[in-house]
């Protein structure tokens, strides 16, 4: 009589094993340095690209968005309007478009040898984050100028100190979506070309080529249940001092990021356990 051999996984799927990730801190390490140099690294620019292209994008919406269709920015020199805008919202699409491919595009690895699979999306995250800094130093150059150099009226210094606990929310909704959308892909392979579109459509809803003050009254619901709204207002007033969102905003979105992040969590462990036979 032939034996048979059933492989199981060793835990629940409700249960996440974040003390492992702890344990594979140095591969994690490995993994974003690689992701970091190697993202540019046959282009003649370099890691300079990582600086240019949210610099060239501010470029172009300056002069489509401000001097071409005349779109109004507060008071705020639109440089730093765009800018600030872009800053915010490019961490949390990164973050969730780079997190949404973690198991269709690392198939042929996951096959091949053990590791936390939910360590991709953290290396996604730390790669994000560290591009984001770049990006925010670029802007501090723009912001001393306007300050020391032309009458702007900019927000003291400190205030920027606001900008962390945006970033963290972003990274939670962004971890959130992006983990959802991974899972999902799976089954769904139309998720990976719907999702440069969904990007696009729910940057246009977010207001950052536009002022959240700009927009008519019966399109204002966009505005409030749409979680990333706040964030792009919030992340003006602390960089630029001119920013329009309420706490009702801030609760919605910080139960949906949160909601989304639990979610996110649980059902890409359940879905990562079997995924590889699937695929």
């Amino acid at each position: 009589m032939t034996e048979v051999t059933v492989i199981r996984a060793s835990q629940p799927w409700w249960r996440i094993n974040f003390r492992e990730l702890w344990e594979y801190r140095d591969l994690m390490g490995i993994m974003a340095r690689r992701d970091l140099t190697s993202a540019y690294k046959q282009s003649v620019l370099g890691p300079a690209w990582f600086v240019l292209q949210p610099l060239l994008t501010t470029l172009v919406f300056t002069v489509v968005f401000s001097n071409i269709a005349g779109i109004g920015t507060n008071g705020i020199p639109p440089l730093l309007f765009y800018m600030s805008g872009m800053l915010i919202w490019n961490f949390f699409a990164t973050c969730m478009n780079s997190i949404a491919g973690t198991l269709t595009d690392n198939v042929g690895l996951f096959g091949k040898v053990y590791f936390p699979r939910l360590s991709v999306p953290v290396v996604k995250v730390m790669v994000t984050t560290t591009t984001a800094g770049l990006n925010f130093l670029m802007f501090l150059g723009f912001w001393a100028y306007y300050l020391f150099f032309t009458d702007t009226a900019l927000p003291a210094a400190w205030h920027m100190l606001l900008l962390l606990p945006i970033l963290a929310y972003a990274a939670m909704l962004g971890i959130g979506m992006g983990l959802l959308l991974s899972s999902m892909t799976i089954k769904y392979r139309d998720l990976n070309f719907f999702l440069p579109f969904f990007s696009m459509l729910w940057m246009y809803a977010s207001p950052i080529i536009y002022p959240a003050s700009m927009v008519p009254e019966r399109w204002q619901w966009v505005i409030l249940y749409n979680p990333m709204s706040w964030a792009v207002e919030a992340t003006r007033r602390s960089l630029a001092g001119q920013g329009t969102f309420s706490l009702e905003q801030v609760a919605i979105g910080v139960v949906s990021a949160v909601l989304l992040l639990v979610v996110g969590l649980f059902v890409f462990n359940r879905v990562q356990r079997t995924f590889v036979d699937i695929v």
